[in-house]
């Protein structure tokens, strides 16, 4: 049921995204740990073009490239990982050449403001008081490669899943945090960052694969011809300011 649930509201959203594209929008796919420094950055590249809507659609990065890869019209896709994105070049749908790096982030242990289980460390999860801890879903959700891949490498992970709630992307994980649905998830750092009043960080986990963040322009013949300034826009130091103010490192 949930996976049958979590298919319509992504076929919702692909519908919603052809219904708004327009010749003059610059259409642009982006991982949704992106959206609050995404968001800005369209609002500034839109004041330098007057006349030029920016329309983005955030979504997890598996989920926008699959509906890349079925046609779904975009001209940039900026993916939370590598595979992701490596998914959409493999496919063809992907210019190769514009390919680069533009962000970085970290994976933490968050648990709510309250912290009603006392969580102070990973060990903690140990406890039997600890029942549900939220991550993305390894499968779809890049946040939840990065968690798999950081616990598997402390040797933490097998602990971790006998507790598992997946998330399909890391937002839904931080929501479940942040009502206190969960006892603790792991989520990007930056995210937690957008929601401090309402989550804890304990810990910083550190994964074996750098969390760096690729953008590159979708092949289409009807890209939009601004789309290669919002990358390059994205990549500038006036792009990068934005996304250093909503915690993302230079890659």
């Amino acid at each position: 049921m949930k996976s049958r649930l979590f298919m319509a509201t992504a076929l919702c959203a692909l519908i919603g995204m052809n219904a708004s594209a327009r010749a003059d929008n610059v259409l642009v796919s982006a991982a949704s740990s992106l959206t609050n420094a995404f968001t800005e950055l369209t609002i500034q590249f839109q004041q330098k073009h007057p006349g030029t809507k920016v329309l983005m659609s955030f979504a997890g990065s598996d989920v926008l490239a699959q509906q890349i890869v079925q046609g779904a019209p975009s001209d940039v896709f900026a993916s939370a990982d590598q595979q992701a994105m490596d998914k959409a070049v493999k496919a063809k749908v992907i210019n190769p050449t514009s390919r680069k790096d533009f962000a970085r982030n970290e994976v933490v242990l968050v648990v709510p403001v309250s912290n009603p289980l006392n969580i102070k460390s990973l060990a903690d999860l140990k406890g039997s008081g600890v029942k549900r801890v939220a991550f993305g879903n390894p499968a779809t959700v890049p946040a939840g490669r990065y968690t798999k891949a950081a616990l598997e490498h402390s040797g933490n992970w097998n602990m971790v899943k006998q507790r598992e709630v997946l998330g399909q992307n890391v937002r839904q994980v931080l929501d479940y945090v942040a009502r206190g649905e969960v006892d603790a998830g792991f989520v990007y750092s930056t995210d937690a960052l957008a929601m401090g009043d309402k989550v804890k960080v304990i810990e910083l986990i550190p994964s074996p694969v750098p969390v760096l963040y690729p953008i590159a322009l979708v092949q289409r013949a009807n890209r939009h011809p601004l789309a290669a300034e919002f990358l390059t826009y994205v990549l500038s130091p006036e792009g990068q300011s934005v996304l250093a103010k909503y915690g993302f490192a230079k890659p």
